[in-house]
């Protein structure tokens, strides 16, 4: 046996417990940082060829491990725009020059740019909403991602893409002679009955139309109205007829006289194009013909005139979407979840994010809550998954086990020391 060996394995020794106190001195730095996972050192042993009749003692190596996949307890805060994941999953985030990276701290918050950036300042990736279509996913990249911006979309106006009016009009109403119908134009002009219907042109002014309904034949089987949609803008002085303008479209509706609903071949839609190049179809395949007075069964449409983004907010399944000052909401982004094979493999860099090693496997994306992935957490962050009393015990046991290394180094150097003066 070697003295110098043991001294070696005495500092050996206390190398692999300063690796271990150095893990737990960052564990306990890191108890209250937003999606930290734990680290701690494992050893294993070196051990040296043995000779006949004495022992070379050899070594202890330490190798640092972290607990990626260990989920941390999830607090609940008052900011929307905090993200944690329950399950499998990281957030995708990238740096200033736009390299993408896995992480689990999800305490956003948007920059003096617009940016949602995490505390680390590394900023969320997401697919774009492009009108409401779900964005295509990249499943074994991060390819098609963005760093999500908000600032861009401080006034918007949404035109009308789709409207419904569905009505009763009253089956016992009188016909309206074809000279006098509204899609004449005239000055006399009759009908039947009348509504309006707000909407929104490309550049997000409000359009009034006017909606005529006008009986024009009956059967013993059905009877047939006549569907008139002028721009009230153009009516005549006092409201009415005539409008300095023709009908924007002219409907023919035929409801059955036996239901009281549209026959099966009738129009069930009347397309309207209003000014600045709105072009929609109102659906009207609701609609009615009963003993009963002119009513709105069902009304609506979309769009909304220019309206500043009063905030954003994120639902469970990833959308981050625009609310607007005039209540009316736009989904911006969609936010994935990365994931990998093993995640206590990934290489762990500063700023509480990873990136995929050799060992950690390829990254799957996917949204959340979907194919193995976790649910997101909106309003809430994932905490350290520290626990303080554990990592106080692992430091006692550290500094035992560094002091009896040292113990052994100087038996050693002691030994080394009276051979020495056997010499002298």
């Amino acid at each position: 046996m070697s003295l110098y060996g043991v001294m070696r394995t005495g500092v050996s020794g206390m190398n692999a417990q300063s690796s271990k106190l150095g893990t737990v001195a960052d564990n306990i730095a890191n108890s209250n940082t937003t999606g930290y996972k734990r680290a701690s050192t494992e050893f294993s042993s070196m051990v040296l060829s043995q000779g006949s009749g004495k022992y070379n003692s050899g070594a202890v190596k330490a190798q640092t491990v972290y607990s990626i996949s260990s989920q941390g307890p999830v607090s609940y805060t008052s900011s929307g725009l905090n993200l944690a994941i329950d399950g499998n999953g990281f957030f995708v985030v990238a740096d200033g020059d736009g390299t993408p990276s896995l992480t689990r701290a999800g305490a956003f918050v948007v920059d003096k740019e617009g940016f949602l950036v995490n505390t680390a300042g590394y900023r969320l990736q997401g697919y774009p909403v492009a009108n409401g279509a779900e964005p295509a996913i990249v499943a074994n990249g991060l390819g098609g991602l963005e760093n999500i911006n908000v600032s861009q979309n401080q006034l918007v106006a949404t035109p009308t893409t789709t409207a419904k009016l569905w009505t009763n009009v009253p089956e016992d109403a009188a016909l309206v002679p074809p000279a006098d119908l509204p899609s004449a134009n005239a000055a006399g002009a009759t009908y039947t009955s009348k509504t309006s219907l707000v909407v929104f042109d490309n550049l997000g002014n409000e359009v009034k139309l006017d909606v005529y309904y006008s009986k024009t034949a009956q059967t013993a089987g059905d009877s047939t109205w006549e569907v008139t949609i002028f721009n009230s803008a153009d009516a005549a002085p006092g409201g009415g007829f005539p409008y300095t303008s023709g009908p924007l479209s002219t409907q023919t509706l035929t409801y059955s006289r036996t239901t009281g609903k549209l026959d099966a071949a009738s129009a069930t839609a009347i397309n309207v194009a209003v000014p600045n190049g709105g072009t929609f179809d109102i659906d009207l395949s609701g609609s009615t013909s009963v003993a009963a007075e002119f009513g709105i069964a069902e009304v609506g449409r979309n769009g909304n005139a220019p309206s500043a983004v009063e905030k954003v907010e994120f639902s469970s399944d990833g959308t981050l979407s625009a609310v607007y000052g005039d209540g009316s909401r736009r989904a911006l982004y969609r936010i994935p979840l990365a994931t990998v094979p093993s995640p206590d493999k990934l290489t762990v860099l500063s700023g509480n994010i990873y990136s995929a090693s050799n060992d950690s496997g390829e990254i799957r994306v996917g949204f959340p809550d979907e194919n193995g992935l976790g649910k997101l957490e909106v309003g809430a962050k994932e905490d350290s998954n520290v626990d303080i009393a554990t990592e106080l015990t692992s430091m006692i046991e550290s500094q035992r086990a560094f002091t009896a290394n040292s113990k052994v180094f100087k038996a050693g150097s002691d030994l080394l020391e009276e051979l020495v003066n056997l010499a002298r």
